[in-house]
């Protein structure tokens, strides 16, 4: 499973590891739970480099999977209270709470043919790895450029969170293969009906 996915198994990146977390959501992947147990959820720790590959998770268990779904709810509507203008104050409590907490350590090892590669410095914990993604959420949302490219797809039915990172910040979808070709199609359907539509009746 990678950092994202819908229901066609592409892949899909939002910039940002919190906004990834949101996306393994039924509401976001389109009624699909992404972290319904923890061997999915263990495999998006790996997918979305919170864990480098190859580090063992054992550990994961449903007491994690319950909490990571937690923050996602809170980062979630912090992110939609951005974009709306609304308020998510008990939300960003929690969040706040998390990012407290130490992210996991880090060191350079040498893997295979020698080269430098990434290691925690210890058995990866729940509590660290929240606050990996809680930090993050922290971080975008108190910073006015990042803050600037927080979207939401327009495709029907997505509802998926992204930065615009694009030149004059005029992306519209998440993804332009997925939910921008749907809204190509569409929009090709209703001019051909429109044509078909106005195409004058000839009769004999």
């Amino acid at each position: 499973m990678a950092a994202g996915t819908g229901a066609s198994g592409r892949r899909f990146e939002s910039g940002r590891v919190c906004l990834d977390l949101v996306a393994t959501g039924p509401a976001a992947a389109g009624g699909c739970e992404q972290l319904g147990c923890p061997a999915r959820l263990a495999e998006w720790l790996v997918a979305s480099r919170l864990v480098p590959r190859g580090t063992p998770l054992e550990a994961v268990d449903e007491t994690w999977v319950t909490r990571f779904r937690q923050l996602r709810a809170g980062v979630d509507r912090l992110m939609s209270a951005q974009l709306t203008g609304g308020n998510a104050d008990n939300a960003l409590e929690g969040v706040n709470a998390l990012a407290a907490g130490a992210p996991p350590g880090l060191r350079a090892v040498r893997g295979q043919g020698g080269a430098l590669v990434r290691a925690l410095s210890a058995d990866p914990a729940c509590g660290a790895l929240l606050a990996a993604v809680a930090r993050d959420a922290v971080d975008l949302l108190t910073d006015p450029v990042a803050r600037a490219g927080l979207r939401r797809c327009e495709g029907d039915a997505c509802r998926r969170l992204y930065l615009d990172t694009s030149r004059g910040r005029r992306r519209r979808w998440c993804s332009s293969e997925v939910c921008g070709n749907r809204e190509r199609v569409a929009r090709h359907r209703r001019r051909a009906k429109a044509d078909a539509v106005s195409e004058p009746v000839v009769t004999s």
